[in-house]
């Protein structure tokens, strides 16, 4: 992140029907002192295990090349001599979308036979001047690219996908050449000029999800998109567990108040605290019941009041399983990853205060270790959704 944008990424993807390994592989990763990000769109040949291996291999060595600053061209040339070669069809195994981008909004792109990478500003699709190269190859001859460098401005998306994506609905009557590049451009445009702001995560799910629809459900081929989205940043405020300290609660409550972002409160005796401080009146929502965590409650000009850590502890395992907010019961730790996954910027404040009713040794051991519990969330926000969070203990 820099001062003018927060750089989201955020790739969505369907495996082809019958299959249970992509054949598409994204990898993407922000180095933590320069903010440079590198992305990698890789499409293996076919589907299944093979192509999975083979894009998984082309999209880590593809990362590990350019994050150590090897020429990008360069290490276009040693993956696909690397890579084995189709013995029927004479091509690579794996085509692919490299783009090294740098906090200041600079891009280097090399693409290898994948849909061509679209540049919008808003709705408007923008020119990139591509420069066709050609690399010597082992086992191929001289192969050709295209090497494209750029400058992005704030609410600008680049958007990468497979041809699975572009291809979805290939042969079927109403679409005998598939969903076509044109036709999920202007899908894309659609949804941009819908909601302005749509994130990275909603427009590339938003997307794949259609052309799945293309293929009437049943992916003909691996489908994949990647938004990489350069936004103003979206601060979020997590508040849990009273100060230590009783006379820090008024200033608790007072930077809830004026902070310049949405809020979450977790814990009820937090909740109380900050409402008593603010002579607002919590009340608990019992609109929609889970029997596993309980319900969200709501307090003035806070956007998610939930239990304390019941509740995280659900929210961290979905997030190391990946889960999607969109499609999982609206419980109060899935609104609360759901927040977490559409703000940028996240500050958590913890207070040390011993919750006394915590000491029961019969209640789970999550309940005496709230601080490692947002270690553990605030590691994977940054490490595996590449947001900047951090952790303010009071």
């Amino acid at each position: 992140m820099n001062n003018r944008f927060f750089i989201e990424v955020d790739c969505a993807r369907q495996n082809k029907h019958g299959q249970g390994a992509p054949g598409d592989v994204f990898l993407s990763q922000r180095d933590p002192d320069e903010g440079r990000i590198v992305c990698v769109l890789a499409d293996g040949l076919g589907s299944g295990i093979k192509a999975n291996v083979l894009a998984t291999l082309t999209a880590t060595m593809a990362l590990k090349y350019v994050r150590s600053d090897m020429d990008i061209c360069k290490a276009a040339g040693v993956i696909m001599s690397t890579l084995p070669v189709c013995s029927e069809r004479k091509i690579g195994y794996s085509t692919f979308t490299i783009a090294d981008i740098r906090p200041d909004g600079h891009i280097r792109m090399m693409e290898y036979d994948n849909p061509p990478a679209v540049l919008l500003e808003g709705p408007t699709v923008l020119p990139l001047e591509k420069k066709p190269m050609e690399i010597e190859t082992a086992h191929l001859g001289r192969r050709p690219l295209f090497y494209s460098a750029f400058q992005v401005r704030q609410e600008m998306r680049l958007v990468l996908f497979s041809d699975g994506l572009s291809q979805a609905g290939m042969g079927r009557p109403r679409t005998p050449l598939g969903w076509t590049q044109e036709r999920a451009v202007d899908f894309l445009r659609e949804q941009i000029r819908r909601t302005p702001d749509i994130s990275a995560r909603q427009l590339c799910r938003a997307a794949v999800t259609e052309a799945l629809r293309q293929d009437q459900f049943q992916a003909q081929d691996d489908i994949s998109c990647a938004v990489i989205y350069f936004r103003r940043p979206r601060r979020l405020l997590v508040v849990t567990g009273p100060p230590i300290d009783a006379r820090k609660d008024p200033l608790l409550a007072a930077r809830v108040a004026e902070f310049d972002g949405r809020k979450v409160i977790c814990g009820g005796t937090t909740a109380n605290l900050i409402a008593r401080e603010l002579g607002r009146t919590v009340q608990v929502d019992l609109s929609f019941l889970d029997p596993e965590i309980p319900p969200v409650s709501t307090l003035e000009g806070v956007d998610l009041v939930t239990e304390g850590t019941l509740t995280m502890s659900r929210t961290a395992q979905l997030l190391e399983q990946n889960q999607e907010p969109d499609t999982s019961r609206p419980n109060a730790a899935v609104r609360l990853m759901n927040i977490l996954l559409e703000s940028d910027q996240i500050e958590f404040v913890v207070g040390t205060k011993i919750n006394e009713a915590h000491q029961d040794p019969n209640l789970p051991v999550e309940l005496d270790i709230r601080r490692n519990l947002i270690r553990r969330i605030v590691w994977l926000l940054n490490e595996k959704y590449m947001k900047q969070a951090s952790i303010e203990f009071i």
